[in-house]
């Protein structure tokens, strides 16, 4: 009871912090983070005590896999060569810049856990890249490459991790480049079958539920069966979910029915809203629990942790411009992608922010070395922590002021407009021959009805080319409209309310209204 009462109050807590992030105007993870540091030296609040495997088996695989459903296949693909770039190269070189950085300090200390220590802060957290980057507002392909890299290197990173951690607790001999491949294709090998596997059969039982209910019980267990799958074969439960997250995700369209996709996309929106939030908090909290068993002078403390925020923050600069730009030597690459301005690489390599996913691999390090020897586990731990606190706080409240500083050039909206006001033109065409070939014996009324709708449609996509500031007529209609259901929600309950309708009744018309009146608001805002 004691600990189910602790997580409402933390879910309590981190709904209250992002209502309150959004009050001031600033981004929920950076105020939930300070919040949890607060809250942590408070006497009378719980401690809290993370467990890396909650974290790494529990809350990221729903977090990636909701990430990956909304992520677009096509330009996922479109970007892969800057993805893999930032997911498996920047991360590898990242772990071996951090990795020496902490054996130049600690030169007593193994070259195999130093490095595990960089492979641990290595990957930008895809919770964090998520939650910020679209908030701030970047440009639709930056987001995507920092999604895309925030699906993919945590895999990079904990491949890595196992392997050094292989490497400094081994009693005998030492590992081998081909331990290292091995290592390498059993966990991403194994992880890109599991997930093809689980796109076939989730997606199979996806096509054959009908039931909205049951679909969202289903997509609620496909991560967790995926990871399960994949940690059983040894193979990397993140790469899995991944795979099959973006595979469910591109047949979603086909897979469910209308009303079971509007019930699973509003579901893991508040699954991610929940998660997220508890995430950042628990990251805050964890601070007495870094700090105790620390007893390193301070001045070797301050130095060492300047040493190892100067690494990741420069090392993913220094790793980003050659990445952007030697590749456009090619004339091949050149000529199909043409260099980006250079605030792209800049705001790509500001957007570092470290998360829980980090904290996790850095509490399951292990206790000793090989041999049992000791070592100053602490210490790493809280160079992790310190990394996760100077990049999420300092970059991630600094970078919409980085954003709007570089002035990147925006996704033109017209464009946008004009793309789908064509697409929308075609759809209404196809939409209005489909009505004429099974019109016939349908009452005229109806029919007549219909095209007027298709027309509507088509009508609404091109007034958002206008621009004009002035209330174009599917903006009148829908403020209307509003008006006409909220006198029609008034009647109706008031029937309920005199007896003259059975709840039922109200709940079947307000179900109607509501609908209708989703519709509505999703066209003004878009």
């Amino acid at each position: 009871m004691d600990a189910l009462f602790e997580v409402v109050v933390f879910l309590a807590i981190a709904t209250f912090g992002a209502a309150l992030a959004r009050r001031l105007g600033l981004l929920a993870p950076i105020l939930l983070v300070v919040l949890g540091l607060a809250l942590s030296y408070l006497p009378f609040f719980p401690h809290v005590r993370l467990d890396p495997d909650l974290v790494l088996v529990g809350i990221l695989p729903p977090l990636l896999y909701v990430a990956a459903l909304e992520t677009s296949v096509p330009a996922f693909r479109l970007n892969l060569r800057p993805i893999l770039l930032l997911a498996v190269g920047l991360v590898v070189f990242t772990a071996f810049a951090v990795g020496t950085v902490v054996h130049w300090f600690l030169p007593d200390l193994p070259y195999a856990i130093c490095l595990a220590l960089g492979a641990v802060v290595a990957p930008p957290d895809a919770v964090a890249a998520t939650a910020v980057a679209r908030r701030v507002g970047l440009p639709r392909r930056v987001v995507t490459i920092l999604e895309g890299e925030s699906l993919v290197n945590d895999a990079t990173a904990l491949v890595l991790l196992r392997v050094a951690i292989v490497a400094a607790t081994a009693t005998t001999g030492g590992v081998g480049a081909g331990d290292v491949a091995r290592e390498v294709v059993v966990a991403a090998g194994g992880g890109i079958l599991v997930g093809l596997l689980g796109v076939v059969v989730f997606g199979y039982l996806h096509k054959r539920i009908t039931d909205p209910v049951l679909d969202n019980a289903l997509s609620l267990i496909v991560p967790f069966a995926v990871v399960f799958a994949a940690e059983e074969i040894h193979a990397s439960g993140v790469v899995a979910v991944v795979v099959t997250g973006l595979g469910i995700g591109h047949k979603l369209p086909t897979l469910l029915s209308a009303a079971s996709r509007l019930q699973v996309t509003a579901f893991w929106r508040l699954i991610r809203f929940l998660l997220e939030g508890l995430v950042f908090l628990l990251v805050g909290l964890q601070l007495p629990e870094v700090v105790r068993d620390l007893d390193e002078p301070i001045g070797s403390l301050a130095a060492i942790t300047a040493a190892v925020l100067a690494a990741v923050f420069l090392s993913r600069f220094v790793w980003v411009f050659p990445a952007t730009y030697l590749a456009r030597l090619v004339p091949r690459i050149r000529q199909r992608d043409p260099a980006p301005p250079v605030q792209f690489p800049v705001v790509i390599g500001w957007a570092g922010m470290r998360g829980v996913v980090t904290l996790a691999a850095a509490l399951g390090l292990p206790l000793t070395l090989a041999g049992d020897a000791p070592y100053p586990r602490a210490l790493l731990i809280w160079l992790a922590f310190a990394v996760i606190v100077a990049t999420l706080v300092g970059q991630g409240a600094t970078l919409p002021w980085v954003a709007r500083r570089l002035r990147l050039p925006p996704d033109d909206p017209v464009q946008d407009a004009l793309s789908a006001a064509g697409v929308q033109q075609r759809a209404s065409r196809a939409a209005r021959e489909r009505l004429d070939a099974l019109a016939e014996g349908a009452p005229e009324a109806v029919v007549e009805r219909l095209r007027g709708l298709t027309t509507s449609r088509a009508n609404l996509a091109w007034e958002r080319l206008g621009g004009t500031g002035r209330e174009t007529p599917s903006q009148a209609y829908a403020r209307l409209r509003q008006e006409m259901i909220d006198a029609e929600r008034e009647v109706f309950r008031a029937a309920r309310d005199s007896g003259q309708i059975p709840e039922e009744v109200l709940t079947r018309a307000y179900r109607d209204l509501d609908l209708e009146e989703s519709m509505l608001r999703q066209e003004v805002v878009e």
